[in-house]
């Protein structure tokens, strides 16, 4: 049987991916909520409703894009971050002052380069908005890295955070493979074959070792799991949890949170990386929990 790559499938893929990332992201954000951390230790969820953060909000105009031009187009992109912005979604201060400025005219190349002294951010906002275009690009990982590339610069030219988008988008590929999610170990041997020599590649290689462990929090006692929140220090860790996942979205989500750290990023990493195989979709009770996507995104016949 021949896989389908029109442009209603990709769709369809890349807005399963998105929708298990605003799970994750909704998710996550909420044992930051005062009273609710204990929570994770029992398992229990939140009340509703369960709101989204930044990491949704720049996933969908990361679709929005993909959806009108079918690739990345930096300036498009750049433009959807801004107009879209919406302060209060918990954004980086670096990132809303860009987005600010763009929005007033700013040139983003220039805004971007400028960060830190010039060195861009190395921050993991490129890696955690990026899984639904891995799934958008499920017949072609290397495309997938490189649109994901591509999507980082508008925001992050740092190389780790440049790889660790990357990362993402190729783990996502290749988990929505219409032959089938990988193994695990083949999950991350595709991912470490598809990004370039980096503190995030190192990472990932350490990731591959670790996955025989069973205890989340020693991996990310070595990995990290976000409280930086560089890539280095959050793409290995989510996608070694994402791996040891697939097909189990609930299990994963609840290990990854349980870790702590930047736990919406870490969740809408595995979220969106999970959601984007057969298999992998959230529970439909924390859909219905979770606040619902803007009415800009493309939703196609789905």
């Amino acid at each position: 049987m021949t896989a389908d790559f029109s442009p209603d499938r990709r769709l369809e893929r890349a807005l399963a991916s998105l929708r298990g990332l605003a799970v994750g992201d909704a998710l996550g954000s909420q044992f930051f909520v005062p009273g609710h951390y204990p929570l994770l230790k029992h398992r229990q969820l939140p009340d509703a409703p369960w709101q989204w953060t930044d990491d949704t909000e720049m996933a969908c105009s990361v679709l929005a894009v993909l959806g009108k031009h079918r690739r990345i187009d930096q300036d498009a992109l750049a433009q959807s971050f801004a107009e879209h912005h919406d302060f209060d979604r918990g954004y980086g201060p670096a990132v809303n002052r860009l987005l600010r400025q763009v929005r007033e005219g700013g040139d983003w190349r220039e805004l971007a380069s400028a960060l830190f002294k010039g060195q861009g951010s190395w921050g993991n906002g490129a890696a955690m908005r990026i899984a639904p275009l891995g799934a958008w690009y499920a017949d072609d990982p290397e495309q997938a890295t490189h649109q994901a590339e591509i999507s980082a610069y508008p925001t992050h030219q740092h190389r780790e955070a440049v790889v660790g988008a990357m990362a993402v988008a190729a783990a996502a590929a290749l988990t929505a493979d219409p032959a089938g999610p990988p193994t695990p170990r083949a999950l991350l041997d595709g991912v470490i074959a598809l990004v370039p020599r980096s503190a995030v590649g190192a990472g990932l290689r350490r990731a591959r070792d670790m996955l025989d462990y069973g205890d989340a929090a020693t991996v990310a006692a070595v990995l990290g799991c976000g409280r930086r929140t560089t890539a280095h220090d959050t793409v290995p860790f989510a996608l070694w949890s994402a791996a040891r996942g697939l097909g189990a979205y609930e299990r994963a989500i609840w290990e990854t949170a349980q870790v702590g750290g930047d736990m919406d990023t870490t969740c809408a990493i595995v979220g969106g990386v999970i959601a984007a195989g057969d298999g992998g979709a959230p529970p439909a009770e924390w859909l219905e929990r979770t606040e619902k996507l803007p009415g800009w995104v493309p939703v196609g016949k789905a």
